[in-house]
């Protein structure tokens, strides 16, 4: 297990407290925590209002879901996606996008599969 980003090989249940799960610097005005199994990760995003994730794609598929905020998906399609609080957006892995937050603070999760190294 590592102490920045817990993870599980076992087949044990195990919780992790909040405190026990400190915020990591991603792209300037972002932070994040992450957890992982085998299979699946969960991270927990915190996104400063006009921050941006410049155009990308991972091999892994993504589901985000934003709980405060609105963060706007920009697909390659030209597509623009809002998505605001209960909403989700689904990305299958090789999906290129950027992403950048609206004009609030932002508090969103995402779900990895399979987990991001």
């Amino acid at each position: 297990m590592s102490d920045r980003d817990p993870t599980m090989g076992e087949s044990e249940a195990r919780h992790f407290p909040r405190e026990a799960l400190p915020l990591r610097p991603d792209v300037p005005g972002a932070a994040y925590f992450a957890v992982a199994l085998d299979r699946v990760m969960l991270t927990w995003f915190e996104v400063e209002p006009g921050t941006r994730f410049e155009r990308h794609a991972h091999e892994a598929d993504q589901i985000t879901m934003v709980l405060e905020g609105e963060l706007v998906f920009e697909l390659d399609s030209g597509r623009e996606e809002r998505v605001g609080p209960g909403g989700v957006m689904a990305l299958p892995g090789g999906v290129p996008h950027a992403v950048r937050a609206g004009a609030g603070k932002v508090k969103a999760v995402d779900a990895w599969s399979p987990p991001r190294r």
